[in-house]
């Protein structure tokens, strides 16, 4: 197979529906283009909101975009607990949700920086094999943890079995694991920032056209202005 063009070049704010995965996204994007295409993050399929996708050469911009911050709005069901932190999965545990004052408590435990177990549906490698192909087949592992920090966790609604959280957290941050620590499972999750880019600037995989790419350029000029420090 030939290697895939470096033009056109760029990155593409496209906010990706409910249902297909993050590499059926990229791949409706690369039909479009012709180019060498990736991601700088994945979204879950059941997950919605801003993926970074880039294009021919500005693939080499992933190391520098992977690392940022993200900001998410999800809704955590607080009665049921599942075999993967999210609705696609088994349901394990039903529980009382916990009262306003202690899902505070709870809340504030999340904080700041914590350290907390990656969820066996995930990506990662366990034994040189990925931890969801192990869920899949009922393999049971004791999962690592993973510090991250959380730099809001604010509370939008809540009505007793559920809560809507707006979530501003570091890079590598399972949100299904904050849902796993507050009792419940991650029932929607979509998210809305990725450092300086916002979903309300994105479109729809159908809607993408070359032109709508950022160039290089103007990409490393917004991520450097959002560094703290950077005095812009």
């Amino acid at each position: 197979m030939p290697p895939r063009a470096l033009e056109p070049a760029g990155v593409a704010l496209v906010d990706k529906p409910h249902g297909p995965s993050s590499f059926a996204v990229v791949a409706q994007i690369r039909r479009v283009t012709g180019a060498r295409t990736g991601h700088a993050g994945t979204l879950d399929p059941f997950a919605s909101g801003l993926l970074l996708v880039l294009s021919g050469r500005a693939t080499k911009l992933a190391r520098c975009l992977v690392g940022l911050d993200k900001r998410y709005i999800t809704e955590i069901d607080l009665t049921r607990r599942t075999s993967t932190g999210d609705p696609e999965g088994e349901v394990v545990e039903s529980l009382p949700p916990p009262g306003e004052d202690e899902l505070g408590e709870r809340l504030e435990r999340l904080r700041g920086e914590i350290e907390l177990p990656i969820p066996a549906a995930s990506a990662v490698k366990i034994g040189g094999e990925r931890a969801y192909k192990l869920a899949r087949r009922g393999v049971e592992v004791e999962m690592p943890t993973r510090r991250s920090t959380v730099h809001a966790l604010d509370v939008i609604a809540y009505t007793g079995d559920t809560v809507t959280l707006d979530a501003h957290v570091s890079s590598g941050t399972y949100v299904r694991s904050l849902a796993i620590a507050l009792g419940g499972h991650c029932a929607t999750l979509r998210r809305t920032e990725v450092g300086p880019f916002l979903v309300a600037k994105a479109v729809g995989p159908e809607s993408f056209t070359p032109e709508r790419l950022l160039a290089e350029a103007d990409v490393l000029t917004q991520v450097e202005a959002a560094r703290p420090g950077s005095g812009r």
